[in-house]
């Protein structure tokens, strides 16, 4: 891992890159066609601030909460980790950023746009503009378990993630590389494909970060590594460049990394540039990884 940098360009033979800043204007400098995969997870523009508060518990005679065989334990609250989710001018700031993802598609690269029900009818006819819509792929919808209660309707438990290519004849997929899941009914199924597992469709049944979990870094809307890895896996090679500029909590480039993949990870805020730092120089990583602070006056946006 090399140290924090005022400077640097983004290179196909150099290192993997995190950088703090303004992606539309990092954007802007990087060469056509160089990443296999885009994935982006931008603010769902929920009009609220979001926000997630680290706990942790430790043995403490006098603590909050009782623990396994009685033991005592204190609650310690941690950092707040937040950001705003509120843009009267969403499409003005998202499109100029999917028109930069266009370009910056290999001609067998693919783009996995992530959204919820507020944006995503939206986003559908913007991608068809601009990919064309016989390079819409799917829409995938990632159900999950968990989140508020709802009264007066069907509660929301899903995401949209939709998915474009950049050439519908030339794009790369392998699904043979995506780990497989069981079957729901696997006494329908003989005892070898029960066994073997099936390939995964367009829902994506995957639980969110386990408030417990080793992932959990606390930054909200962190995504699970699962979701990601399906992600990965299908639509790069071992090598490829991946790209999210929308980073967050950096979840798109651990995955890259663990999967042979290079990553250029962007996000404008410093809370979000500090987990990054943290999770994608912890070792065991394929290359090293270079941070890049872009000069505060091009951090001028919402940070997301």
């Amino acid at each position: 891992m090399v140290a924090l940098m005022d400077s640097a360009a983004w290179r196909s033979d150099g290192p993997d890159l995190v950088v703090l800043g303004d992606n539309l204007e990092f954007l802007a400098g990087l060469p056509d066609g160089a990443f296999s995969l885009i994935y982006i997870d931008p603010p769902f523009n929920t009009g609220r601030r979001q926000a997630r508060q680290t706990l942790r518990t430790i043995r403490h005679a006098d603590g909050d909460r009782v623990g396994f065989k009685g033991a005592s334990y204190q609650t310690i609250r941690e950092a707040v980790s937040a950001y705003d989710d509120a843009f009267a001018d969403y499409w003005e700031f998202l499109e100029p950023r999917l028109v930069q993802a266009w370009r910056l598609l290999s001609d067998d690269g693919t783009l996995y746009l992530h959204l919820d029900y507020r944006e995503v009818h939206y986003a559908k006819v913007v991608l068809d503009g601009l990919f064309g819509r016989d390079c819409f792929l799917n829409e995938i919808i990632w159900a999950y378990d968990y989140g508020a209660k709802a009264r007066r309707k069907w509660p929301a438990k899903h995401d949209n993630i939709l998915v474009y290519v950049k050439n519908p004849d030339s794009y790369y997929f392998d699904n043979s590389a995506v780990d497989r899941e069981p079957y729901m009914a696997p006494g329908l199924v003989t005892a070898e494909k029960a066994a073997k597992g099936k390939l995964p469709t367009d829902v994506w049944w995957h639980t969110i970060v386990s408030p417990t979990g080793k992932e959990k870094t606390g930054y909200p809307t962190q995504k699970p590594e699962g979701v990601l890895r399906r992600i990965v896996q299908a639509s790069s090679r071992e090598g490829d460049w991946v790209l999210d500029f929308f980073a967050g909590s950096g979840t798109t480039g651990a995955v890259a990394s663990k999967l042979s993949r290079r990553f250029v990870m962007v996000d404008n805020n410093p809370e979000a540039f500090k987990v990054m730092r943290s999770r994608l120089g912890d070792g065991g990583l394929l290359s090293q990884v270079q941070y890049l602070n872009l000069p505060s006056s091009h951090q001028h946006r919402p940070a997301v």
